[in-house]
């Protein structure tokens, strides 16, 4: 098939869902289907730029604006009239929307009046977010609105089957499973760097206790910090290692002159950070899945999280890692500083962790994605033309 692809975020930006589409891009073409991606353009980005480094893609890149409250990411600007013009001249057999900004809902406005299969993806809860920023007044318009963008279309894929749920509760239809897969060649225990640890201060026997991720407020730091306290009071040589930017970077870096900050990796540098680590701690519950819990158990860490998205999914609690209730922030930092006390536990839920994530390759991930795709194409009104 041919596919447009709407999104606000895409490689070289470096997050969960830019990622997550990246492979999705990855298998797609490489079964065969002809993808076109149409984006934003970053600041960074030369107009004549067409096709991305990492796959043989097509891309389109329009006007975007700063993400209000994070200038770091910009998002698209509406854009029907481009869009329509632009699939009159090539009409692609299917639209999958996989943002919810002003460009993929004017994405799904042009796929309707042109009578184009259109799917969707529910990828941020941009609705928990108005919490975050201060902005909780807004929560039930943008709440209502996701709904409405989303029933719009012939289908919506979202990251968990507790999410499913969820949405399927709040009158979002036809809604489908997309997980997520672990590369777990990339993430892996055997990705342990000694020289790493002894640049972060840290002896063979010492604690690394490691998070991945944007540095914004939703993602809950203050409380990672009070849990990383409590881990210091029972392991006085533990470090905190924090691997991402964000906008509160700087903020976190006056607040916390105790704690590593090592800015962005990717590839194999971010293996090397993860896996080189002893405890991963995990205090969001904001985001629709959370690769990175995945990814610190495909590479040999014990994990701390509350039991929402991705470990909800994939955690056992006392078998593959420890999750607490949400909202229950005592036993979240009890649960990580038993993590940090107790080594043969520790060891023992880190290898569970990584024989679990063994089973999520992205290959099953994707075949199912496009088996979706090919179904919604096909069954589409437009066939009977």
């Amino acid at each position: 098939m041919h596919i447009a692809l709407i999104t606000e975020t895409y490689a070289p930006e470096i997050n969960g869902v830019a990622m997550t589409l990246g492979r999705i891009v990855d298998g797609l073409t490489s079964r065969g289907h002809r993808i076109t991606l149409v984006r934003p353009r970053q600041r960074h980005e030369s107009p004549k730029y067409s096709v991305t480094q990492r796959v043989a893609c097509q891309q389109v890149r329009l006007p975007g604006m700063p993400l209000p409250g994070y200038p770091q990411l910009r998002i698209g600007l509406p854009a029907g009239k481009r869009l329509r013009s632009l699939w009159e001249s090539v009409r692609p057999d299917l639209v999958h929307v996989a943002t919810e900004g002003p460009l993929g809902a004017s994405a799904v406005t042009a796929a309707l009046e042109l009578s184009i299969p259109v799917t969707s993806s529910f990828h941020t809860n941009f609705d928990h977010y108005t919490r975050d920023y201060h902005m909780g007044w807004m929560k039930p318009m943008v709440t209502t609105w996701l709904r409405y963008l989303h029933n719009r279309t012939m289908r919506t894929f979202v990251p968990t089957q507790d999410m499913l749920g969820r949405l399927e509760r709040e009158g979002y239809t036809n809604l489908r499973l997309l997980s997520r897969g672990v590369d777990s060649d990339l993430f892996s225990p055997k990705r342990r760097d000694e020289s790493l640890r002894n640049s972060w201060g840290l002896s063979p026997n010492d604690l690394a206790v490691v998070h991945v991720g944007r540095m914004a407020a939703e993602k809950n730091y203050p409380l990672l910090f009070r849990a990383f306290d409590q881990i210091k009071a029972v392991e006085p040589t533990a470090r905190l290692v924090l691997v991402g930017d964000g906008p509160l970077l700087a903020t976190y870096q006056k607040q916390r002159p105790d704690v590593i900050f090592t800015g962005f990796y990717t590839g194999q540098n971010l293996a090397a950070h993860y896996a080189s680590g002893d405890l991963y701690v995990h205090a969001s519950t904001t985001e629709t899945f959370g690769n990175v819990v995945t990814e610190a158990m495909a590479s040999g860490l014990a994990v701390s999280a509350f039991d929402y998205a991705a470990a909800r999914e994939f955690i056992r609690s006392g078998q593959n890692g420890l999750v607490a209730p949400v909202g229950d922030e005592e036993a979240f930092i009890q649960n990580a500083v038993r993590l940090a006390g107790e080594g043969p536990l520790r060891q023992r839920l880190a290898a569970a962790g990584t024989d679990t994530t063994r089973q999520l390759g992205w290959d099953q991930v994707v075949a199912g994605f496009e088996n979706d795709l090919v179904e919604a194409a096909e069954f589409h009104p437009s066939r009977a033309l």
